[in-house]
């Protein structure tokens, strides 16, 4: 009788830890069942208040990013290197930019992003680049090919990059500007690069 209870009282916690009810403190690193699809997500410790965004950096334990519930801002899965989540959480940063031509090119926070001032936005927050490089000069940046987590497709005319299965993009449906995009791009005519190692 004694077992039944227990195991009862454990299937309850494990129930109310997988639908996110929080009992008391959730301690950091705990996993609440938020976001579309029921991506499980996993906060670390919170940040200090001078953190860009109000939100601590979360993961997913889903083997590829997940759009946020936000509909704007990326997850990264747990299993990522950090150089990763730190490219998501730095693009995560412009998402309620527009579209501007030139932008991210003087200064790594402008107003408005082009396609390869977001693009450089988001290698730059993993530290993986010094300095904005317009998608031209992308083409002979990184490693040649396909990367592991990261690629960049680039061509003379137009960039973006995709980031653990999540195509991060100045063009697609809906609004222009940095913006995360589910749907597949054709990468036919660009080139495919990436940083060594991802």
């Amino acid at each position: 009788m004694r077992d039944l209870a227990l195991e009862r009282t454990t299937y309850a916690l494990a129930l109310f830890a997988l639908i996110g009810v929080s009992l008391g403190s959730e301690p950091a690193g705990a996993v609440t069942a938020q976001g579309s699809g029921g991506a499980g997500l996993q906060s670390p410790t919170t940040r200090g208040s001078d953190a860009p965004d109000a939100e601590s950096p979360r993961t997913t334990p889903l083997p590829t990013a997940q759009i946020s519930p936000d509909g704007r801002t990326a997850i990264p899965p747990a299993a990522a290197p950090e150089a990763v989540k730190a490219a998501i959480y730095a693009a995560n940063r412009i998402t309620r930019k527009p579209y501007r031509y030139g932008g991210g090119h003087r200064t790594w926070n402008d107003r408005g992003y082009d396609c390869s001032g977001s693009v450089s936005f988001a290698l730059y927050g993993a530290g993986l680049l010094k300095r904005p490089l317009a998608s031209g000069r992308l083409m002979s940046w990184g490693s040649r090919g396909r990367g592991r987590w990261m690629t960049v497709y680039t061509n003379p005319g137009h960039a973006f990059i995709v980031i653990a299965g999540l195509r991060f993009d100045t063009s697609g449906p809906g609004q222009r500007g940095p913006r995360w995009r589910e749907e597949v791009r054709s990468s036919r005519g660009y080139i495919a690069r990436h940083p060594k190692g991802l």
